[in-house]
């Protein structure tokens, strides 16, 4: 039965409606926010999938170019591999969910939003983690919601819930929050150094509008929800896992004690092979419970080393970060470089600086088309000791260098004060353990070794978290988190910033969600890391960017010619500039405002393309000296091309000092000659002389 339900949000009206479109799903609710349309699915597999260890969810956020009125680019015309955006979207909206389904659920769960129509000023992010919430929620689905999402942005000190397009540009934040009607559930973050508290104050005003949505969508559920489904439970067997804790509890504690991943990884393998071969005769085909019951006793005893004795695995208090160190200039050939390796995470980073027509062209639903300023990341099997071919980056690559990306992005210098297109890349070449807070480090190093002059230093670290199961007001948060705490903890809470404040945050969790204490804690354990990343790591490498480039950068030479004359710069069918590009080596790019990139490694050729196009753009004066090329010659004197597009006359007589008999005698076709402009006559004929460009006869000179 169709349904409609609407309630205001942020002063704009959020209508759902269902039982209309995709009955066969198992949960489906259309959004619509402002005129942003949103198709929400939600689909279960009847089944559990078996010989798996974990929730087979997925959530994909499908953009559709329609939504916004365009036509794909490229031959094929249609929507291809989803956009780095779609990708991110889905990310944002899987991550608060997750952790809000049963831990033993084994049926695939499938969420799907469907763009269908965009309005920049009202965020189809938003309208599509509403859309989840409600197509799961109102679904047979076992989910523990509904959450809630809101975008935060702040204009001049005020919060300001949902920021339309015209806000966002002048918002010194955009952070996606999502949460339930108690917790907060994801936080992602870019922001121009906001202080904590300023973030954490947002943090608490958005929660009251999220609690306003969850309210709203369980008033959906209790008229058209259906009953949830039953399922068989993966829990490990009680008389499994207390049989494997008997007899490896002990063994399991003194396993995992170690700073080193691998050998820990190699004490536990050991000990896994112990338990089996002891429980082979009492739980026979159990050999995946087994395991699974080795996994949660790891956990438990990781848990409590931290929970009940306040110690970490590998010795440290839980305030302290692993060893650190910096270095830069590895690599002699690209324009920057920088290496950071906290304990066993080791991330290098290289920069590369290109010109304006290097820049990344999107084709997506939002407003920005271009991308100046990148970040790549890239995560290969041998940095976790893996045997595993590169497939591409997937969505966790993709994810983490949008992070580090965005945790740099408020201190990159605009286009006018430098103006190069930037890419950055992070190889991950060991992994243990927030890598992707190592690529922000890694970035601020390599860009100030390249010599981008950057605002301020940027650093990234991450905190902890494990709450007492038996007494979920009880926790603990500790920072730098390493691999085994971030698979057996609740939480990584990403923060990077400058010593001014917070440049960006990505929270995963793997618990129901935070309250506000933890995220203070989260926060302050963040920044005391971070300054002391910039204090005593970063700064005693290179406290500040250099103050050149790398020889094997492009130099850029920048003008500004009036648009009207960028059709003369042009030519007909390019010749001109293609001309230009092929006498000098230069690479040029003209804006529409009539702005001009010329990049080279030469720096002559450079100054030669930029002089050459001054000649074109600027209307001839008499007076001007040129250097310019035979091109014809008459009996009464010869042209001379002193621009691209550009000729005139010297006629016989102003050739040279003395009298000239035949133009062969002083000229042939493709001299190069300075010739001075003495004339435009009312036909725009330039009559030019060679001898009055020349040096004044010796008799001449006094």
């Amino acid at each position: 039965m169709y349904k409609k339900f609407s309630m205001d949000l942020a002063g704009r009206t959020l209508t759902i409606e269902t039982g209309k479109l995709a009955q066969l799903a198992n949960g489906s609710a259309l959004v619509r926010y402002g005129d942003t349309v949103i198709l929400s699915t939600a689909t279960a597999s009847s089944e559990p999938r078996e010989g798996i260890d974990f929730f087979p969810l997925s959530v994909d956020y499908e953009e559709r170019l329609y939504a916004v009125g365009k036509i794909p680019g490229g031959f094929i015309k249609r929507e291809g591999k989803p956009s780095e955006r779609a990708i991110l979207t889905s990310r944002v909206i899987d991550r608060p969910i997750r952790p809000l389904f049963p831990k033993d659920l084994r049926n695939d769960v499938t969420v799907v939003n469907t763009v269908l129509s965009v309005d920049q000023d009202n965020s189809p992010e938003i309208a599509a983690m509403i859309g989840t919430s409600v197509a799961l929620s109102i679904s047979d689905i076992p989910f523990h919601g509904p959450i809630g999402g809101v975008v935060l942005g702040l204009i001049d000190g005020e919060v300001i819930i949902n920021p339309d397009a015209a806000q966002r540009e002048k918002s010194d934040m955009y952070v996606t929050l999502a949460g339930t009607s108690e917790k907060i559930t994801m936080i992602e973050a870019g922001a121009k150094e906001v202080s904590e508290q300023a973030m954490l104050d947002a943090v608490i005003k958005g929660h009251q509008e999220i609690k306003k949505i969850t309210e709203f969508i369980k008033n959906i559920v209790a008229e058209v929800g259906k009953p949830k489904f039953e399922y068989p439970s993966a829990e490990v067997p009680q008389e499994i896992f207390d049989a494997v804790k008997e007899i490896a509890y002990e063994g399991m504690r003194k396993a995992v004690l170690t700073t080193d991943k691998t050998e820990r990884d190699a004490n536990v393998a050991a000990l896994t092979q112990e338990v089996h071969e002891k429980l082979a005769e009492t739980f026979p085909d159990s050999t995946a419970a087994i395991n699974d019951a080795l996994y949660k006793l790891e956990k438990k005893v990781v848990r409590q080393y931290i929970l009940q004795e306040g110690r970490r695995v590998d010795g440290r208090r839980l305030d302290e970060i692993r060893p650190m160190s910096a270095a830069i200039s590895l690599l002699p050939r690209t324009h920057g470089s920088g290496l950071f390796q906290r304990g066993q995470t080791q991330v290098l980073t290289t920069v590369t600086l290109g010109g304006i027509g290097d820049v990344q062209t999107l084709d997506g639903v939002d407003l920005e088309e271009k991308k100046r300023y990148m970040h790549h990341y890239n995560f290969p099997g041998y940095s976790v000791g893996e045997a595993k071919t590169s497939r591409g980056p997937g969505r966790r690559e993709i994810g983490h260098g949008a992070l580090a990306e965005r945790a740099l992005e408020p201190v990159i210098p605009d286009e006018v004060e430098f103006p190069y297109a930037i890419r950055l890349v992070s190889e991950v070449l060991m992994s243990n353990g927030s890598t992707s807070q190592g690529s922000v480090c890694g970035s601020t190093l390599a860009l100030m070794d390249a010599g981008v002059p950057i605002k301020a230093p940027v650093a990234g670290i991450s905190a902890g978290l494990v709450i007492d199961d038996e007494n979920p007001d009880r926790f603990i948060t500790f920072m730098d988190i390493q691999g085994i705490e971030d698979f057996f903890g609740d939480m990584d809470f990403k923060v990077a910033g400058t010593k001014k404040g917070i440049t960006a945050i990505q929270m995963d969790i793997k618990v129901d969600g935070l309250n506000d204490e933890i995220i203070r804690q989260a926060f302050d354990l963040t920044r005391r890391g971070r300054l002391q990343i910039l204090d005593e790591v970063i700064a005693p490498v290179i406290a500040e960017p250099k103050k050149s480039l790398s020889p094997y950068a492009p130099k850029m030479f920048t003008m500004n010619i009036d648009p009207d004359k960028i059709r003369e710069v042009i030519g007909p069918g390019g010749k001109i500039i293609n001309k230009i590009i092929a006498e000098t080596g230069a690479k040029i790019e003209i804006e529409d405002d009539g702005r001009v990139f010329v990049s080279t490694t030469d720096e002559a050729a450079g100054k030669k393309a930029l002089s050459i196009i001054e000649a074109i753009a600027k209307d001839v004066q008499p007076g001007q000296v040129f250097m310019g090329k035979v091109t014809r010659l008459m009996t009464f004197g010869a042209f001379v091309e002193f621009a691209p597009g550009k000729e005139g006359l010297v006629h016989i007589s102003k050739l040279d000092n003395k009298r000239v008999e035949k133009v062969e005698d002083v000229v042939k076709v493709g001299d190069e000659i300075p010739v001075k402009v003495l004339e435009i006559d009312k036909q725009g004929r330039i009559n030019l002389s060679r001898k009055d460009a020349l040096p004044a006869p010796a008799a001449n000179r006094k």
